[in-house]
């Protein structure tokens, strides 16, 4: 199973009168993670899109365990824990700078035609994508 790591310093915009990051960001981070981890496969989301290929998030989840500031770095953790040729369930966890969990999440996508939405299954359009996730997924 592969594990991508990507690193984001928290900036000041990120946080909120508490001084703490708001919540929308982890989603950002997430996304980040993602991206992370198709670099990690080898692959790229931009290329995927010059193809006619999006990659819609069907549903997200976030569970928050401590906050994050300001100044700190966040370690976000990201794998492929479900994937069926047509769907892939991503999971999240992230980390303060002192390894305590912080957050942790999923997010489903599945991959669609830009112009119609309409759902392609990876296996068939992008072999080489599936065989991938096949051999990256939990």
């Amino acid at each position: 199973m592969l594990v991508s790591t990507k690193e984001i310093e928290v900036r000041y915009a990120e946080t909120d009168q508490m001084g703490v990051v708001y919540h929308a960001n982890y989603i950002i981070w997430m996304e980040l993670g993602r991206t992370q981890f198709v670099k990690d496969l080898g692959f790229n989301y931009a290329a995927l899109e010059e193809q006619g290929v999006l990659s819609p998030v069907l549903d997200i989840q976030a569970s928050y365990k401590k906050p994050l500031h300001y100044g700190e770095t966040a370690t976000v953790k990201t794998w492929v824990e479900a994937y069926d040729g047509l769907r892939t369930t991503y999971g999240y966890e992230i980390y303060n700078q002192e390894g305590i969990l912080a957050v942790s999440g999923s997010s489903l996508h599945t991959c669609v035609k830009k112009d119609s939405f309409r759902p392609i299954s990876l296996r068939r359009k992008f072999p080489d994508w599936h065989e991938a996730y096949e051999n990256a997924k939990k």
